[in-house]
């Protein structure tokens, strides 16, 4: 469930790091196809110096300038003005792009050519260089506003995961830190009526009650820990005979579990509300009670676990399963959870899936993608 909040962050640093190593490689190989165009192989080499200082003197100042294009469109990103005032703003940073670039250009000229020969140049290419600036300044601001869009976007939808991903584990956190009142109010009634009966019946089944309420607390210590499918597969043993001194012999059981996913890490509390969602909907409900199959076993295909809880009750209209918890039969305490958990946890590959109809009972398959 946490997978997205415990992944391992890219810092902003590295961020950034990542961004301008994009930027001076944009500007290499814009260097590059400027050389090559200017270059007439079948002249010799000399050609080739010239087109590569022609290419430096030309675009030395844009791609400098280029930096701090991404400040100016990052202010006006986060402004959030109207289209017409930022088509202005644009348009005067771009005439502003090409004052700056032609100024650049000057002063070089001046420096290493004197100051008549940078005025000459200068107004020779005055014109061409505002239109250059014009046209090298729109994709410099388009793509920089791609860019942080697209960061917001991220960032946006990482924080709607981690709501989603905080309101499941607060949810979780609430199945895990408690058993189900009824069913404690029911449990220590038979408890209590077992003593008098028969007490060394009364003792197994306490230590049941202990074994199961240790589980509980030990899964309380973090929503996201894992827990061997044994240890969950005990937990729901232990919870199926406290629920069998309540429901006798109209509580029937079937298990069909492959060894070999015994070890395999689930979620703690992944087929306890199940199990419970059967007996209080499915078997309870029936005067002649019913059968609960719990089975674990290796999908062949992906190598995932494959898990499923079923019964043979009522069952229900899927659609039903989809509005809110109160208006829903089937929904329980913890399906709609455990449907968020299983959306979120495991990079979003693990599945939970319902059927049901009514008549034919109702059944819940959970896939666990392999580590």
């Amino acid at each position: 469930m946490d997978t997205l909040i415990n992944k391992p962050k890219i810092s902003a640093g590295s961020e950034r790091r990542r961004f301008w190593l994009a930027y001076a490689g944009i500007c290499l190989v814009s260097w590059l196809l400027f050389v090559l165009a200017g270059t007439d192989y079948k002249k010799g080499a000399w050609e080739v110096w010239s087109a590569v200082y022609e290419a430096s003197l030309t675009l030395w100042a844009p791609m400098l300038l280029g930096v701090a294009v991404l400040p100016w469109v990052r202010h006006l990103h986060r402004a959030q003005r109207g289209l017409l005032a930022l088509l202005g703003l644009h348009a005067l940073a771009a005439l502003l792009f090409s004052a700056l670039w032609l100024a650049a250009d000057f002063v070089l000229a001046s420096l290493l050519f004197g100051p008549e020969h940078a005025h000459a140049m200068l107004m020779q290419a005055a014109l061409w260089r505002g239109i250059s600036g014009v046209f090298v300044y729109v994709p410099l601001a388009t793509g920089f506003t791609a860019v942080l869009s697209s960061a917001q976007a991220r960032a946006s939808a990482l924080a709607a995961a981690q709501a989603e991903s905080a309101l499941a584990r607060a949810e979780l956190a609430a199945i895990s830190g408690k058993l189900n009142p009824h069913f404690l109010f029911n449990t220590l009634n038979s408890l209590i009526a077992l003593t008098r009966k028969d007490a060394k019946a009364a003792e197994s089944a306490l230590m049941h009650f202990s074994d199961m309420l240790r589980y509980v607390l030990d899964s309380k210590r973090d929503a996201a820990d894992r827990v061997c499918l044994r240890e969950e597969l005990d937990f729901v043993r232990d919870y199926l005979a406290l629920e069998s001194l309540r429901l006798g012999a109209r509580l029937r059981q079937t298990w069909d579990i492959d060894p070999a996913t015994l070890d395999d890490d689930i979620p703690p509390l992944t087929l306890q509300p199940l199990v419970e969602n059967c007996i209080v909907h499915g078997i309870a409900p029936k005067v002649g009670g019913g059968t609960i199959s719990i089975s674990a076993r290796r999908d062949a295909l992906t190598h995932g676990l494959a898990l499923t809880v079923q019964d043979d009750g009522a069952g229900c209209e899927l659609a039903l399963l989809h509005p809110s918890p109160a208006d829903s039969p089937r929904q329980g305490i913890g399906l709609g959870a455990l449907r968020r958990r299983f959306a979120l946890d495991y990079e979003g590959r693990a599945r939970l899936q319902t059927h049901t109809a009514p008549g034919a009972g109702f059944r819940v398959d959970i896939w666990i993608p392999p580590i």
